[in-house]
């Protein structure tokens, strides 16, 4: 298989090429392990939180977004934990912004819950953020109460509201919860499509121990869509946004719906991302173990010839795909990090 035109090497730089051909092009990155929401299926009702002294700096965390768009990165996503919970990270958006001014970097976006965002929506949009995705799994206060373990869902509403005034492009992001959200997924779509928003939908994923039992909470999306074409008519798109999506048009709303399924359809054959979790972790596979550390490599040295040694090594190593199990005979998580480790 050949390499791609795109990918290949210019002079001081190295395109980021797996063992399997696929060129990275994609960067998700964490900011941080906390989160002001406790939801079912990503965290425990109690959980345990980095040590501030093992996170990495914002100075660290730009260097190593730096070194992935040297390297051919286009797309750099920042995640959480619920990253506006983040002291500093609007100087961290600030600074990186500065390759999207250059063009080395296409996009950058971030994934939040949506209950800081009123706050920060402009100073997002100011210094270039165009797109983000929300996550947002009901409309109705008591169910969003459950899912989130007490969280409020007024000041989400009213930051997707501040985002789209500020001129951001958002995109709802829905967990799929058997006997929780399954009814109103379509209430939710139609709001959504309403407003000019896309909806991603979700299979829960086994990601670690949130106290609740996974095998309850799982909806294959493949039923989800068999209920969805009984009143509506969807048909396929070839879009994609750099994720993991297959999209369709909903023709009765004129909206856009996507579907990420990680375990009735494994997305991995076209993967062209890898992660980055708060502590400097680099993650090749969301469902995988093998990681290499990254915030040890730019402790030890001021130069970058160390973390792009650590970087191709990855790349080395970077799996062929996940092993997403959710069934009765297994009760342990597949993965026993939490999602909020690596954001999703």
């Amino acid at each position: 298989m050949s390499v791609p035109i795109s990918a290949v090497d210019q002079p001081g730089k190295r395109a980021l090429v797996d063992g399997f051909f696929r060129v990275v092009t994609y960067l998700r990155v964490s900011v941080t392990d906390r989160c002001d929401l406790r939801c079912v299926y990503c965290m425990s009702p109690s959980m345990t939180f980095l040590p501030k002294k093992d996170l990495l700096t914002l100075e660290e965390l730009d260097r190593i977004c730096s070194a992935f768009i040297a390297r051919g990165v286009r797309k750099l996503r920042l995640t959480g934990g619920e990253p506006l919970m983040r002291r500093g990270f609007l100087d961290l958006v600030r600074g990186l912004s500065r390759h999207l001014k250059s063009e080395d970097l296409q996009e950058l976006t971030l994934t939040t819950n949506g209950t800081q965002l009123a706050r920060y929506a402009a100073d997002l949009a100011k210094f270039g953020v165009r797109r983000i995705n929300v996550s947002l799994d009901t409309l109705d206060p008591g169910t969003f109460r459950g899912i989130t373990r007490g969280g409020d869902i007024t000041g989400v509403l009213e930051g997707i509201e501040a985002a789209r005034d500020a001129g951001l492009n958002v995109k709802i992001n829905t967990v799929a919860l058997r006997d929780i959200n399954e009814a109103s997924l379509q209430d939710l779509v139609e709001w959504s499509h309403a407003k000019g928003m896309d909806i991603t939908l979700i299979e829960t994923m086994p990601l670690g121990d949130t106290g609740e039992d996974r095998t309850d909470q799982y909806v294959p999306l493949s039923e989800v869509r068999s209920q969805f074409e009984k009143r509506y008519t969807l048909v396929d798109l070839p879009d994609s946004t750099g994720g993991p999506a297959r999209y369709v048009r909903v023709s009765e709303t004129g909206g856009r719906l996507g579907f990420i399924t990680p375990l009735t359809h494994n997305f991995c054959e076209a993967c062209n991302r890898v992660r980055v979790s708060c502590d400097g972790t680099l993650f090749m596979c969301l469902g995988k173990d093998d990681r290499v550390d990254l915030r040890q490599t730019v402790r030890a040295s001021l130069s970058d010839a160390l973390l792009n040694e650590a970087i191709d090594g990855a790349m080395r190593v970077k799996p062929r795909g996940h092993e997403f199990v959710i069934d009765r005979r297994r009760q342990s998580p597949t993965i026993g990090r939490h999602m909020s480790v690596t954001g999703g």
